[in-house]
């Protein structure tokens, strides 16, 4: 590969960089998209922005994904507004560790299961691809079964039709593949959208207590203190990063065209995406802290259950648990949110079982096939529980415990390389992570991957 000709002079003392050298000739990240969007050269700072916006919110829906729900709710129904602290912090580390990934795919070219690939033999490339699969089918879990739940509460659709009816997805995304990837783009910031006005009007209803509402957000020493607390406080901070995502986000930042011979340009792509990703990922923060808001406005002190999709539909409806605006309307929007979120969230899945598929094992195949196999892996187990059980939501919704297991072994094989290519002066160059930031990563590194060992060993029963 060839270093770029009008750079030579300014980079003599570095030539190694990555991002000064030509990938012509290899297989692109998400080849048919990528650098497929075009960007204006010398727009102000608002048309540019919206050039670049798009690809946060694809991250973003994975933050606020069905399989954080009822961990968010049932914060909220058990200990008021207390646990918003965590949420804040959580959504602050997202924000630092995706706008890494996305720095990282936009200088070097390549996304973080490529560079992990290039970096480790042939039968490790198949154990981090196996490892990283079970983690994208543990994430579609949540999306499958909230989906076909949402399928069946809104449209009475037995769940075993509705988890099959989920396996169409992949066809609608071949499409949506074909027209461009701001049409997905557009699609997935529109049922985004729908979520978030859901529960904004049903926390306006809801009426929660404003002053106690924000002080939620600061920490407190009970939440060390109250083992209860604390395991969900655990299970909020343990699930905040999903390791699809930072593939994803590798992946997606190289979908606008950019000229990474031009510092300049490199430059201008970094700082529109990062802005674009903190942008969006401010939206899953407030999704997410309406659903908590929301528990603790209608279920602090009710004693009600709110574990289950289920329980939360019939509770919204149920005037004996959430008062005066409990009604059909409410348990219908509810319901819609979650095919939206089930939906959105199934988009972005699939695309990253397609990037780390071509990153860790160079498979590459017919887009429908790649597509269809990627869902068939993660609809499978849920399609057996769903039979098995007789189309039971409470038993199916078991899985969700079992899927964040997955979730937590994948992490730190996601995490961890991630933080060492952007640390990296050989990798990254003049856009090398600063020291506030690598110190920073490093922290919430061993924080993340601490946490989800701890919830690894509670979830086997290992510890109380």
């Amino acid at each position: 590969m060839k270093e770029g000709i009008d750079m030579r002079e300014s980079v003599a003392e570095e030539p190694k960089h990555k991002f000064f050298q030509s990938t012509e000739g290899e297989n692109k990240s998400l080849d048919e998209v990528n650098g497929s969007v075009k960007v204006p050269k010398n727009a102000g700072f608002w048309r540019t922005l919206f050039a670049y916006t798009g690809p946060g919110i694809l991250i973003a829906v994975g933050y606020m994904d069905p399989g954080n729900w009822i961990t968010s709710i049932a914060g909220g129904a058990q200990f008021k507004y207390s646990l918003l602290s965590v949420i804040l912090i959580s959504s602050l580390i997202a924000m630092l560790l995706q706008s890494m990934a996305a720095r990282l795919g936009i200088v070097t070219g390549k996304d973080l299961a490529q560079l992990t690939r290039e970096r480790t033999s042939k039968t490790m490339g198949i154990v981090l691809w196996l490892i990283t699969e079970s983690a994208i089918m543990a994430t579609d879990v949540a999306e499958i079964i909230g989906s076909g739940i949402a399928l069946k509460l809104l449209f009475n659709i037995p769940l075993v039709v509705g988890i099959l009816i989920t396996t169409a997805d992949v066809l609608i995304l071949l499409l949506l593949m074909k027209l461009g990837f701001r049409k997905i783009e557009a699609i997935v910031a529109t049922l985004v959208a729908v979520i978030l006005l859901v529960f904004t009007y049903e926390v306006f209803l809801a009426g929660p207590q404003l002053d106690q509402m924000f002080a939620g957000y600061m920490p407190t020493k009970d939440i060390v203190t109250n083992k209860s607390m604390l395991y969900l406080a655990l299970g909020i901070v343990g699930a905040t990063v999903m390791p699809h995502d930072l593939y994803l986000g590798s992946s997606i930042s190289q979908t606008r065209a950019v000229d990474r011979h031009d510092r300049q340009d490199v430059a201008k792509a970094i700082k529109f995406t990062t802005i674009d990703s903190n942008l969006q990922l401010t939206i899953a923060f407030i999704v997410n802290s309406l659903l908590l808001i929301l528990g603790a406005a209608l279920f602090f002190g009710t004693n009600s259950t709110v574990g289950r999709f289920v329980d939360l539909f019939n509770s919204l409806n149920n005037s004996h648990i959430v008062g005066a605006i409990a009604s059909p309307m409410l348990s219908m929007l509810f319901a819609v949110a979650l095919l939206s979120s089930g939906q959105s969230s199934t988009i972005t899945g699939t695309l990253s079982g397609q990037i780390i598929m071509e990153g860790f094992i160079h498979l590459r195949m017919p887009l429908w096939a790649q597509r269809l196999l990627t869902r068939l892996l993660s609809v499978t187990p849920v399609l057996i529980f769903a039979i098995y059980y007789h189309g039971n939501e409470a038993k199916i919704e078991n899985l969700l415990t079992l899927s964040q297991v997955f979730l937590s072994v994948a992490l730190p094989f996601a995490i961890v390389p991630l933080v060492k290519f952007t640390s990296s002066k050989e990798l990254m160059g003049e856009f090398v992570n600063k020291a506030w930031v690598k110190y920073s990563a490093w922290v919430a590194t061993v924080m993340l991957v601490s946490l989800n060992i701890y919830l690894i060993l509670q979830t086997v029963g290992v510890i109380g």
